[in-house]
C-alpha cells in the first residue's frame, strides 16, 4: 500500500518528522488508560467501504503521550486511486489547544488534473469534504485546523516525456466530542475519514444523493500500484 508521507499537524501549531515512523508505536498495551485502549479497539472494528484497504502503521512518538495509527488506500483493481494516514491521540492530562483529551490528525493526497489543480475553489471545496463527511454521519468535533495544499511537478531531460502530474494534500485534525466513559466515537470517525478518502479518490458518496458532499470533475487517471 502506498503510505502517505510528510508531516502531520497535531492541531496546536507543531509538526512531527515522519522519521518518527520507523518507532514502535507508544503505549498500546495494557499500560494505557482504559479510555485510549476503547477508542482504539473502536478504531479496528469500524466498518468500512470495500475499496478502502486498511494497516497499521507506526505512531508519531513526540505528538501526545499516547498514540495510534493507521494507513489507508482507495484501491481500484491493482491501482491506487488516494492514500492517507489517521492518528489517533490522547493525553490524559487533556491539551489546552484541543480542549479535550483526543485528537485525531490526518493527512490525505490524490492526484488531479493540472486544470483542476488550477482552480482557485479547490482548496474550500476540499476543505468542505472534509467537513461534509464528519457531519453526514452526525459527528460532533471541535477545533477543527488544517491545509489544503496544491502541488504541480514538471519534467525536463530524461523525463521530459513524462506529462506534467498535479497533486492535492489536505492535512486535518480535529478534537472528537467524548462519550461515555470518556472514549470519542473513533469507529464513526474512521468511517467518515474513509468518506473523505474515497471522495478525494474520485468514488460516488456511499449514500446515493448525499448532498453534503461537493464534487469536482474527474480526477487524473489512478496510478498503478
Amino acid at each position: 500500500m502506498a503510505a502517505a508521507q510528510g508531516r502531520l499537524s497535531d492541531g496546536a501549531g507543531g509538526m512531527d518528522d515522519e522519521r518518527d515512523k520507523g518507532e514502535a508505536e507508544r503505549h498500546t498495551d495494557g499500560a494505557a488508560p482504559p479510555a485510549f485502549r476503547a477508542a482504539v479497539e473502536a478504531l479496528r472494528s469500524a466498518r468500512l467501504r470495500p475499496q478502502v484497504e486498511v494497516d497499521p502503521c507506526p505512531a508519531p512518538r513526540r505528538l501526545a503521550p499516547f498514540a495510534h495509527a493507521l494507513e489507508a488506500a482507495v484501491v481500484d483493481g491493482d491501482q491506487d486511486l488516494a492514500d492517507g494516514r489517521l492518528v489517533l491521540l490522547h493525553d490524559p492530562a487533556g491539551h489546552e489547544a484541543w480542549h479535550g483529551t483526543f485528537r485525531l490528525v490526518t493527512l490525505v493526497r490524490a492526484e488531479l488534473e493540472p486544470e483542476m489543480a488550477a482552480d482557485p475553489l479547490l482548496p474550500e471545496v476540499c476543505w468542505s469534504w472534509l467537513t461534509g463527511a464528519l457531519q453526514a454521519r452526525g459527528l460532533s468535533y471541535g477545533e477543527p485546523s488544517g491545509t489544503v495544499t496544491r502541488a504541480s511537478s514538471h519534467y525536463f531531460g530524461g523525463l521530459s516525456a513524462r506529462p506534467a502530474a498535479s497533486q492535492i494534500e489536505i492535512r486535518a485534525s480535529w478534537t472528537p466530542r467524548e462519550g461515555l466513559g470518556g472514549v470519542p466515537d473513533t469507529a464513526a470517525h474512521m468511517a467518515s475519514w474513509c468518506d473523505l478518502l474515497a471522495q478525494v479518490g474520485g468514488l460516488p458518496p456511499a449514500a446515493p444523493g448525499d448532498a453534503s458532499v461537493v464534487t469536482l470533475p474527474q480526477r487524473r487517471g489512478p496510478q498503478s500500484r
